[in-house]
C-alpha cells in the first residue's frame, strides 16, 4: 500500500534525525504524493512522534532527560530559522524580540517580527501568536557576522538614541564581551553612527 510505504519511509527518516529538527511536507516530497505525505504526518503527530507547531511545520521534539520535565518546545527563533532555511532566504531579528533575547525585557511579544529578503508573510503559532516576516531590501541588515551584534543593534534601534538607560547599557556591554574583536569591528560598520558611539563609549 503506497500510503503505508510513505509512512514507513517518513518515520525512518525522522528516526534518523536529531531531536529538535523541524520538518515540512516538502521535506518528504520524494516519498509519495502530497496526500500520502500529509496523511503520514498526521499519523505521526497522533502517535506522539511529531508535534505540529504551525500549519505545515512539524517538530521532532527534544526531551528533557536531565530534569524529566518532558518535551522541550522549539523557540520562536528556531521556527523562524527553519522556515528561512526551507525558503532559502535570510532573516534578521527586530525590535521587541531582540530586547527579549538580550534580557532587556521579560515580555515575549505575541507577534515576533523578523526582517527578511524573502516574501512578506505571517505564520500563526498557537492562539493569538505568530511570526511576521517583513520584507526589506536593505542588505546591510543581513550582513552581520555576529548574531549577537545583530540583536544588540536591533535592540538599540528599538529603544531609541535618547532613551538608552545605564542599566540597559550595562546589560548590552556584558553581551559584547562574547563578541570577537573581528566580528565587532566588522559589524560596527553596519550600525547607525549613534549606535557605534554608544557601543564604543567606556
Amino acid at each position: 500500500m503506497a500510503s503505508q510505504s510513505t509512512y514507513s519511509e517518513i518515520k525512518n527518516s525522522i528516526d534518523g534525525a536529531a531531536r529538535g529538527t523541524l520538518f515540512f511536507p516538502d521535506t518528504f516530497a520524494s516519498f509519495g504524493t502530497s496526500d500520502a505525505v500529509r496523511s503520514a504526518l498526521v499519523r505521526l503527530c497522533e502517535s506522539g512522534i511529531l508535534m505540529r507547531v504551525a500549519q505545515g511545520i512539524y517538530y521532532y521534539p527534544k526531551i528533557d532527560m536531565k530534569w524529566g520535565s518532558g518535551i522541550i518546545p522549539p523557540s520562536i527563533e528556531e521556527i523562524a530559522e527553519g522556515i528561512a532555511r526551507r525558503d532559502r532566504v535570510r532573516i534578521a531579528p527586530t525590535g521587541s524580540y531582540a530586547l527579549y533575547q538580550l534580557g532587556l525585557t521579560t515580555q515575549i511579544p505575541a507577534n515576533v517580527v523578523f526582517i527578511t529578503d524573502g516574501s512578506q508573510r505571517r505564520v500563526t503559532i498557537g492562539k493569538g501568536k505568530g511570526i511576521l516576516f517583513r520584507h526589506s531590501s536593505e542588505m546591510r541588515i543581513f550582513a552581520f557576522k555576529s548574531q549577537l551584534m545583530a540583536l544588540i543593534v536591533a535592540a538599540l534601534r528599538e529603544i531609541g538614541e535618547d532613551n538608552v538607560t545605564e542599566g540597559q547599557l550595562a546589560v548590552i556591554k556584558e553581551h559584547l564581551a562574547s563578541v570577537s574583536e573581528e566580528d565587532f569591528n566588522h559589524d560596527m560598520q553596519l550600525a547607525p553612527i549613534w549606535v557605534r558611539k554608544i557601543l564604543t563609549e567606556k
